[in-house]
């Protein structure tokens, strides 16, 4: 075996997948050893009151982990949705979570304290049992990202096959940064839902190359929709966030460039169906 395959082979035996971690697993990995401190954690019981009513077993959490601790010594929020409990759909319970806890660290910041965030995000988008409710609590988390975005970064990430749909990936656009994994997917619909609409002819849900080719995270890095892209390893994605958090601010966030993004669109053939290629050539250039 010549030393760069030793290399190899060491590498791969110390790595550690991202992917494969649970949420809780995931937000104690990022955060500093020994800091994690969990915010309603499951012995509170917060569960969702509608499942039940259709005869789905609730979870202690309701499927969102959020804890806080500090990141490169600094105080940091960590909201992690557990993409196995329903698709990681936002209900009321889980999406007030997350909406409660960066507004806590809005509250920090206005007091004197640094609080960033982070917010793991694997999810199908609203939970279609909680409707309105749902939607109503992803409207308060994209409302407290845009605010606390003024005072410290807030980093998405979207790591496993899960995805990051619905008004979640909303959430993920107007998000500080957002760090990508190959095998990430986001999009504001699910290929289930376009095929539905559209017709398996346009978009076959069953074709995984062809739906990594457009919605994976390879390609939304490439297109400038995300701002890393890294390897499905702990210890990748925890440096990819001390990076991130050392840059500070973006000058200016990605949600606010709409008028640019809208005349993109614009100059889209909605008569022929795009292929990767044509998607980044779209999005290449300034985009970045």
């Amino acid at each position: 075996m010549t030393d760069s395959s030793a290399d190899n082979v060491a590498r791969l035996l110390k790595s550690r997948s991202f992917v494969e971690l649970g949420a809780r697993q995931r937000a104690r990995a990022l955060l500093d050893e020994g800091s994690f401190r969990e915010l309603l954690d499951p012995f509170d019981r917060v569960t969702s009151p509608w499942l039940p009513k259709q005869g789905i077993v609730t979870q202690a959490d309701d499927g969102v982990v959020v804890a806080k601790g500090t990141i490169d010594g600094q105080p940091a929020l960590i909201a992690a949705i557990e993409g196995a409990f329903q698709g990681g759909s936002m209900g009321e319970v889980g999406g007030a979570k997350i909406a409660g806890a960066l507004e806590l660290a809005v509250e920090d910041n206005l007091k004197g304290i640094p609080t960033r965030a982070v917010l793991l995000l694997e999810t199908g988008g609203v939970r279609l049992q909680e409707a309105n409710l749902g939607l109503a609590a992803i409207a308060e988390i994209q409302a407290a990202i845009v605010e606390l975005r003024e005072y410290q970064p807030v980093i998405g990430v979207v790591a496993g096959s899960v995805g990051c749909f619905g008004g979640m990936s909303i959430a993920a656009g107007l998000c500080s940064y957002l760090v990508v994994t190959r095998e990430a997917r986001i999009g504001l619909n699910g290929p289930q839902v376009i095929e539905q609409e559209a017709g398996i002819e346009e978009y076959d849900s069953r074709d995984r190359p062809f739906i990594w080719s457009l919605s994976g995270g390879e390609q939304r890095y490439v297109s400038g929709l995300a701002d890393a892209y890294v390897a499905d390893d702990t210890d990748a994605v925890r440096e990819q966030l001390h990076e991130l958090f050392a840059l500070g601010k973006p000058v200016q966030p990605r949600s606010r460039r709409h008028a640019w993004f809208l005349q993109r669109l614009a100059d889209v053939d909605t008569l022929e169906q795009l292929d990767a290629a044509a998607v980044r050539a779209l999005y290449e250039g300034d985009a970045r």
